[in-house]
Order: C-alpha cells, then structure tokens, then sequence
C-alpha cells in the first residue's frame, strides 16, 4: 500500500434486476399489494401505520443531521479550489520544459486584518503566483499576490487581494479524540465543494513515505474520504471548525480506502504565522541532541524501562542548549514541555514547533530514576524558503 498525496460503481443488467426482483417477491409475498404487513411482535400490521412509525423516527434522525448541515452551510464559503500550472521538473531533467497541472483545495484565513489562503506546498509547488488560480466559493477566481511554502511539512500560505472574503474558524487539534466525527471539504478529482463524513481513525501517525521529504510529521489519521484533490483542504470538527489540513491517503488503488492523512491545524498555524511574520522563513528551535533511532525493546529493557517509550540521547552537542541544560547521553526523554513523547520523530516535531528561546520543562530517565530538567531552546538553522 502507498501513500499518497492528497469503486467502481457495478452496473445492474435487466436481467439482473428482474432476477432480483422475483427473489424479492418470493421472500415476502405479503408485502407487495397488501395495506397490511406481518409483523413478529404485533400481528397484522397497517402500511399506513408503519410509515408513520418511521417519520416520528427519521424525525429524530434529522434532528442530528442538521448538525451537518449546519456545519456544511458555515465552511462552504471558506473553501476554495486551487489549480497550478507548473514546469515537470523530471522533464527539465532531461532537457525538456513542459507544463504540467496540479489540482488541490484550501481554506481562507485571517491574519490580523489580512486574508490568506493555506493549502500544501506541493499543491503550488513549481508554480509562479501568475499561473496559481483560486476559485473562490462565489465563483471569483484570483491570483494570489504572494506565494510561501515550508518543505519540512508540506505547508503553504498564499496572500490574496479580494473583497468580501470569508475567514474560517480555526479549531484546536490538540483537543481531538479518536472517535471524534469529521468532515473534509475539498475538490476530490476536481469536484470542488464535495464534503465527505467520518471520524478520527488514530493520531500521531508519523514516518510515513510521502512523495516530498516531508520532515516534520504529526499525522491525524481519518476515514472521511479523502480522494487527489483534496490535498490542502480543511478536516473540520462538528464544531464547524478547522482542526487540520488533508495532505495524504494510504491507498493500493489511488482511490480512498479510508485511510487519509491531516496534518493538525494547531501545528499548520505555526508554520504558516512564521512564513507571513518572516517573508518565507521559519525559525525552528534548536535542542542539540543526536537521538537513537535503534532505541527499542531489548534497549528500553536493558535501561530499567518495562516498555520502549520516549526518545533515547546518543550524544548531546557541545555548546548546545541540550548541554546547557544538564542532558546527559543515555538520557531517555519521556516528557518534552509535558507532552508525553512516544518517540525520536515525535520529540523533533515537537522541538521544531517550539518558540526559540522558550524555557522547557523535561521529564528524562536516568539510572533509574525520573529526573526533572529545564531546557532553553536555541535557534535551529532556517530550512524554509519563499515558495518564489
């Protein structure tokens, strides 16, 4: 099964339908020109009764799908349809230049007294501003005036110069729960506006193999159907807000098959406040430790662990903020600004998210015993870009 980036339906022969049909006649020959059915419980009882009896429940039914539509009528304006025109690259590698299109969704924010729109950088990727059109959900289409993108996590935000734009509301993915229902707006082979409905499948999914090197990976995994051409549109909550963006599928097929990826708005939001704050750039924190990918069972055993968690020190960099702050090699970091970590890639997303010069608090495991440090986290090398 591949991941990537953002059934049949079986037509019936007449045959087949009247095969069906005579199936049907032969298995209940009560319920066809009678006003009146079998029933286990009750005896006979009336057609016009029992259509009754399913109004007063599809009522109640309804009561809970307005909820949906409700969602469905407060997102639509805020989600928009996004083509890129955009040189191949694997043709300019072989001496040619042609043109390829990329389709993919967004969302409108709001920055202060700005309108952006946020998709995935691999969406616009390659593309000049002038060959980006966003369709709006009135129908308008604009070029953005700028255009920033971040390869670490496949994030972009777009500045647009358009009136009566509207903004969506922005969610807080951390409060997420497995279970929780969804549902995601996008384009899905150039349908836009097509809402699909599910729930949070699993969190935290992290080393996936995107096309792109994806380095900064935090996952919520979602069974709405998420099809190409959803990539860069919103996950919303029933709250009718944005808690992440639709990035990827897990699919043998290229279709759905319910398993989608989103990254997580509060983590999305970070990247896009720096790429708007600093023209393009994002300033990452800085820990200073090279961490042990092997850490594992037999390891996390061997240090007076009962099961592999956290994230294992192989050595700390002189001069670091890690040294400065007492970490030690050997050291296993369980607890970073007290978020549990479960992992390596889950403790250097964290750190990458982190504002430089923040003090952090640290859980760490040490000969033993859990030891509390506080740690200053420095300035990372810039790793972002503009998008042009």
């Amino acid at each position: 099964m591949s991941v990537l980036w953002c059934r049949p339906v079986r037509n019936m022969t007449l045959l087949g339908l009247l095969a069906a049909a005579f199936v049907l006649s032969r298995a209940a020959p009560a319920a066809f020109g009678q006003d009146s059915l079998d029933d286990e419980d009750n005896g006979k009882v009336s057609r016009a009764s029992l259509y009754q009896s399913l109004a007063a429940d599809v009522a109640d039914l309804e009561k809970h799908s307005n909820v949906l539509k409700k969602v469905v009528k407060l997102v639509r304006p805020t989600v928009v349809h996004i083509e890129a025109e955009k040189t191949d690259q694997a043709s300019v590698r072989v001496g040619r230049n042609s043109q390829v299109e990329e389709a993919g969704s967004g969302f409108v924010i709001k920055l202060g007294a700005e309108f952006y729109v946020v998709t995935n950088r691999h969406v616009i990727k390659n593309a000049n501003t002038r060959d980006i059109k966003i369709k709006l959900a009135d129908g308008r289409v604009v070029n953005p005036t700028k255009a920033w993108s971040d390869p670490d996590t496949d994030t972009a935000v777009m500045s647009i110069d358009a009136s009566h734009l509207v903004a969506s509301r922005l969610g807080n993915s951390d409060e997420m729960e497995i279970g929780d229902f969804v549902l995601a707006v996008g384009s899905p082979f150039g349908l836009s506006h097509s809402v699909t409905f599910g729930i949070i499948s699993a969190k935290g999914r992290r080393e996936l193999e995107l096309g792109d090197d994806v380095r900064f990976q935090d996952f919520l995994q979602t069974d709405a159907a998420i099809n190409p051409g959803n990539s860069g549109g919103p996950l919303i909550s029933l709250r009718g807000e944005v808690i992440g963006m639709n990035t990827a599928i897990a699919s043998s097929s290229g279709g759905s098959e319910g398993i989608g990826f989103t990254i997580p708005i509060n983590m999305v939001m970070v990247v896009v406040r720096q790429l708007v704050d600093h023209d393009g750039s994002v300033v990452r924190a800085y820990l200073g430790v090279t961490l042990d990918r092997k850490f594992g069972p037999a390891m996390a055993k061997t240090v007076g662990l009962t099961r592999p968690r956290g994230a294992r020190v192989n050595v700390v960099t002189v001069g670091s903020p890690a040294e400065s702050g007492k970490l030690l090699a050997g050291d296993v970091i369980l607890e970073y600004d007290h978020t549990r970590i479960e992992s390596d890639s889950h403790l250097i997303t964290m750190v990458s998210l982190t504002p430089v010069g923040k003090e952090v608090p640290l859980v760490v495991f040490r000969d033993h015993k859990l030891v509390n440090l506080s740690v200053k986290v420095g300035t990372a090398p810039v790793s972002s870009r503009p998008a042009r």
